[in-house]
């Protein structure tokens, strides 16, 4: 059978190297016109080629409105003396400060709410932290009451400090839920977990927030953290992204390694070097796509958060252009949102 295939085969040579000459030059004109963007036949395409033009998932985002805000007060703050509290809500609610929080109580309750066990009240977040800590102090806010509210830690109790580092407890959880049952029901964020650091007598950095987390009716967690942007980009904003617990305290358990105020200074500067190259890329006007240059931004990259391409070069890249991290999905701007 081989050797008749043989004798086959060398009796239609002539037609036999036409056909496979025939079929090299039309794969090789079908690359060639593929490198220069002309459409041909996705079995012609080569895999590179298949991988760059797969589309981007587009994510779905939904605008929410948080309703609670916290910041520390001007006056003096120390385990002894207390501490000042600024919260601003849009509704009325209440907050709740937890003094000497265990750190693995404040995880457990966290990973809780995401598993289930809804947190949406006070008595819900103390029933969460198995009343693993030292003192818990509450005040009713009403939702146009912009005074600062003072807490402190009974002195009967005599703690001066919380310990050598690493530390087992947060000094300070305030814990802003929200008072009226229908404003739980008319807003997606209900509680606003924050983390503070208050000096001591071991322990003398000023009193600052050192994470501060949102949970949703949905059962979901997000960390609000800092948005550092150019000068001439017209002002920073704060966003949220869903994140795991802390693991252990940071700030207030390595000040010699690793000081909030030079970490701060420190990511401020990478973030505004980042936004430098950024808006070199779009050719300084900051609003229009850094591939093409013709259309204006109007994707955001995820998980990267970079807001530098436009809805028709987005499906032409897996990397994001500014930072090279892989492209996950994206979400659409709304009109108007990258105008100064």
């Amino acid at each position: 059978m081989a050797a008749v295939f043989l004798v086959t085969l060398f009796e239609y040579s002539p037609l036999f190297y036409i056909s496979v000459v025939s079929l090299c030059f039309i794969v090789t004109a079908a690359m060639v016109l593929g490198w220069f963007g002309v459409d041909v036949p996705v079995i012609l395409r080569s895999s590179d080629d298949t991988e760059s033009i797969l589309p981007t998932p587009e994510k779905q985002m939904v605008k929410v409105t948080n309703p609670f805000s916290l910041q520390v007060g001007c006056g003096p703050a120390s385990v002894t003396s207390g501490v000042h509290l600024k919260p601003c809500c849009l509704e009325p609610c209440t907050l709740t400060c937890f003094w000497g929080c265990e750190v693995r109580a404040l995880q457990e309750a966290l990973q809780a709410h995401q598993h289930g066990q809804k947190i949406s009240t006070p008595q819900q977040i103390k029933e969460a932290l198995q009343f693993r800590y030292l003192h818990c102090e509450s005040f009713d806010i009403s939702g146009e009451d912009r005074t600062e509210l003072h807490t402190q830690i009974p002195a009967d109790l005599e703690v001066a400090d919380f310990g050598p580092l690493p530390r087992e407890c947060y000094p300070l959880v305030a814990v802003l839920t929200l008072t009226e049952q229908e404003a739980r029901e008319t807003y997606s964020i209900v509680v606003s977990v924050s983390v503070l650091h208050v000096p001591d007598d071991k322990y003398s950095l000023s009193a600052r927030v050192l994470f501060q987390y949102l949970l949703t009716a949905q059962g979901n967690m997000y960390e609000l953290q800092p948005l550092f942007m150019s000068a001439d980009s017209g002002g920073a904003s704060n966003t949220s992204e869903q994140s795991p617990p802390p693991t252990e305290p940071s700030e207030s358990s390595k000040p010699e390694q690793n000081p909030v105020q030079e970490e701060n200074e420190e990511k401020k500067e990478e973030d505004e070097e980042e936004d430098e190259e950024e808006e070199e890329w779009a050719g300084g006007s900051g609003r229009d796509c850094v591939v093409c240059q013709n259309a204006a931004v109007n994707r955001v990259l995820l998980p990267c958060r970079h807001a530098c391409v436009c809805d028709g070069c987005v499906s032409r890249f897996q990397h994001c252009p500014i930072c090279r991290a892989f492209i996950l999905e994206s979400f659409t701007l709304t009109p108007g949102s990258m105008s100064p």
